[in-house]
């Protein structure tokens, strides 16, 4: 697969939805995760992200004006021992509370489905990033409704194993705008990642639809010692 600047590919796409990229610097010391949320109505752009222990949550930003939490509001990144998990939906819990008790990434997710948002189904993606005796590893996965069928759901698992230094994977949710908004299609995205979490960070920024865009967050993790640093950016917070 060829690689993709991501700068470019969210400079072109006005409403990817929501995203995720896990990679590994150019060094080769430092895990990389990033999620962004996207919105069109009222209630999807009055979010932001928090900090939640070792992890984020999503809050609504005016809590007058909230009016279906259903989808919106969930912890997007928990932290289980030397693993961390990043998931567009609640489906971050269905993954902690499955792996904790010794399942695979793919076990834990395949009591879930698609979101049941008619008619655009919106895919369920989730990333498991896997650290331990100095190695990396992580998986990614989309549960897709069937061209949008909502009785048939579609599960895909991409997994990589020692992934290359300076470059990630990027996979979400929708295709491009739409109504009904047209599902993710493919592998994710091979891309290349930043050194330093403030450059990434404002990369992905800036070139995120700016009518759209709604959350950002970005961790650089030390895989010897497991240490990290977070930045996050909630644009009803400038």
């Amino acid at each position: 697969m060829k690689q993709i600047s991501i700068a470019e590919e969210l400079r072109q796409n006005s409403y990817p939805g929501r995203g995720i990229i896990i990679g590994r610097t150019a060094d080769g010391t430092k895990a990389v995760a990033a999620y962004f949320i996207m919105g069109r109505s009222e209630n999807s752009r009055n979010r932001i992200f928090v900090e939640d222990g070792d992890g984020i949550r999503t809050q609504a930003f005016d809590p007058a004006k909230l009016t279906d939490p259903s989808l919106i509001i969930y912890a997007p990144v928990r932290v289980l021992g030397n693993k961390m998990i990043v998931t567009n939906g609640d489906q971050t819990d269905t993954i902690y509370e499955g792996m904790d008790r010794q399942m695979t990434f793919e076990q834990s997710l395949r009591c879930r489905e698609f979101e049941p948002d008619a008619p655009n189904y919106t895919p369920r993606i989730s990333g498991i990033l896997h650290m331990e005796n100095g190695g990396f590893n992580y998986a990614m996965s989309i549960l897709k409704s069937g061209d949008g069928d909502p009785g048939s759901c579609q599960r895909f698992t991409f997994a990589y194993e020692n992934p290359a230094a300076g470059e990630g994977r990027f996979i979400h949710t929708y295709q491009k705008d739409g109504n009904p908004l047209p599902s993710y299609e493919g592998e994710p995205k091979r891309i290349a990642v930043s050194d330093t979490i403030d450059e990434f960070t404002q990369l992905l920024w800036e070139n995120l639809n700016e009518e759209n865009k709604v959350s950002l967050f970005v961790r650089y993790i030390d895989i010897a010692t497991r240490r990290w640093e977070t930045r996050i950016v909630n644009k009803n917070q400038k």
